[in-house]
């Protein structure tokens, strides 16, 4: 039977769902805008956002500025757009203070792990301040072994690269054979470790893009952690 040393995540739409977060946190901005004084309709708004995000991506902190220039002036009303943009970004933390957090089974298969005497880590891919901002708000932090958290930005790999996953391999002193990777992309999350020789996991709940016609063949499959508890368990004898 297959052993393991440690267990390393993805963040987004694997421990939690970035996605569904992130439709709720932009619907509340543009709410609190249009609440603000923006007179626009708030679908055509949010549609506007969406296509600026695609424009300009997701890690751009600009999003609100960029939408008001393409609001027509008279939708302001007169009114400052520093305070049309603020009450957007006020929303937009608010939500994830109130709505951030993992999914439910998450933190009892850390928990496990930690007292099976298996590393926990994070091969994560963004802006530094970013990701690690989500991990302290999931609560994540003290779940996870402190010299196990890898974000691309910080290494200066960036995913898909191999190199980024081979570089969290050698800080950790670990043979790739002994270390499982979690996460929801097939391209970034599995392709990647699995040419290194790591077991990799495909956690499809929240996954925004599918296996079928990639080629891409995961060890395992889950649709939540309770079958990855069952995993571990039963094919590499972790006592969970």
């Amino acid at each position: 039977m297959a052993r393991l040393d440690a267990v390393l995540f993805d963040i987004d739409d694997t421990l939690f769902s970035t996605t569904e977060f992130a439709q709720r946190a932009r619907r509340a901005s543009v709410e609190a805008m249009v609440a603000a004084g923006l007179d626009a309709d708030p679908d055509q708004v949010l549609e506007e956002l969406g296509e600026i995000i695609g424009e300009f991506s997701s890690n751009y902190d600009r999003h609100f500025d960029q939408l008001l220039k393409r609001v027509k002036p008279e939708g302001l009303g007169g009114r400052n757009p520093a305070i049309i943009v603020a009450a957007g970004i006020v929303a937009y933390h608010d939500t994830k203070y109130r709505e951030l957090k993992p999914f439910d089974d998450v933190l009892p298969l850390l928990e496990g792990i930690e007292r099976a005497g298996l590393r926990r880590g994070i091969v994560t891919h963004g802006w530094t301040t970013k990701q690690a901002e989500k991990l302290v708000r999931l609560g994540l932090v003290p779940h996870l072994d402190a010299d196990a958290i890898f974000i691309s930005d910080q290494i200066g790999i960036a995913k898909p690269n191999p190199k980024l996953y081979l570089a969290a391999l050698r800080q950790m002193g670990l043979p790739p054979k002994r270390v499982m990777y979690v996460g929801d992309s097939p391209q970034h999350d599995i392709a990647p470790p699995k040419s290194l020789g790591m077991v990799t996991v495909w956690s499809e709940r929240a996954a925004k893009h599918r296996l079928e016609g990639t080629g891409i063949e995961p060890d395992h499959v889950v649709s939540d952690f309770e079958q990855l508890r069952q995993i571990l368990r039963d094919e590499y004898a972790v006592p969970l």
